[in-house]
């Protein structure tokens, strides 16, 4: 899911630059909760896309924590 988010982001990037359709904002938030957020942290970092808007971090910050939080509980705390 890392790589999906990772080329996904690309495409968002490459959209923003040429003026294109983009990716909604909602998608990329919806491929890091779904276990992708790792493929986006590296792609926020490598394309420099996404690391302005404040809004969008905080958002994507908090699918982290609760993506973490639900691969925890389902590895380790449910029996």
């Amino acid at each position: 899911m890392s790589f999906v988010s990772f080329i996904i982001y690309a495409f968002d990037k490459s959209k923003s630059k040429k003026g294109g359709r983009r990716i909604p904002e909602k998608t990329l938030h919806l491929l890091a909760i779904a276990g992708g957020w790792p493929g986006a942290i590296f792609a926020q970092q490598s394309l420099r896309h996404k690391t302005q808007k404040k809004e969008f971090r905080f958002v994507f910050w908090i699918t982290v924590i609760v993506n973490i939080i639900g691969f925890t509980w389902f590895f380790f705390v449910r029996s």
